[in-house]
């Protein structure tokens, strides 16, 4: 692990871990309810006066109470200038930082999350873009199958959502090994 060196390198990844939670639309509170600290101690994270925020197992700790990995942390400190990397005097491309596919739209067949959504009616999601609890969720399965389902949270081992042939009260926990991709609803429109 490389070590830093200034105080911008703190605060440039502490803006990462705040651009991350803003991402999932959650607070400080929220986080830190998730993280097991208050919206303080989330907050110095934040702003770069709490060092342990270079620490593998910390990151991984924080992140996992946003739904992300320690590489989405990495993708949101992104490099020092968008598009290249420096090497003496003379400059390299840097990867191609991954931008967010455009977003779907998905058929409704079923009524499972009536009176949320009811058949016919046609949802917009954003592939790559996590939901928020009580948000709406395409997730495209390992097998190929699709569901719709409300979301309620994930750990490390399983997404919770509500909706399918029970309901909107049934809960299922999904194997996130089962899961190719999940995104978030965005909009729900009746044509």
């Amino acid at each position: 692990m490389p070590r830093f060196q200034s105080d911008n390198d703190a605060r440039r990844l502490g803006e990462a871990l705040a651009a991350l939670r803003r991402d999932r639309a959650l607070s400080q509170a929220e986080a830190g309810r998730r993280a097991g600290m208050t919206s303080q101690g989330w907050g110095l994270y934040e702003t770069g006066k709490r060092s342990g925020l270079y620490r593998p197992d910390v990151q991984r700790r924080l992140t996992a109470a946003l739904d992300a990995t320690p590489e989405d942390l990495l993708f949101h400190q992104g490099p020092a200038a968008p598009g290249m990397a420096s090497e003496g005097r003379a400059f390299v491309h840097a990867p191609k930082i991954p931008t967010r596919a455009a977003p779907r739209r998905l058929q409704l067949s079923n009524d499972d999350l009536a009176p949320w959504a009811a058949s016919g009616v046609v949802v917009e999601y954003e592939p790559g873009r996590w939901p928020r609890r009580d948000q709406g969720c395409v997730i495209e399965m390992a097998d190929g199958e699709v569901r719709v389902r409300i979301y309620e949270g994930a750990d490390a081992g399983a997404l919770t959502v509500r909706g399918g042939s029970g309901g909107l009260t049934a809960h299922e926990r999904i194997a996130r090994s089962d899961t190719r991709v999940v995104s978030a609803v965005t909009a729900r429109l009746e044509l």
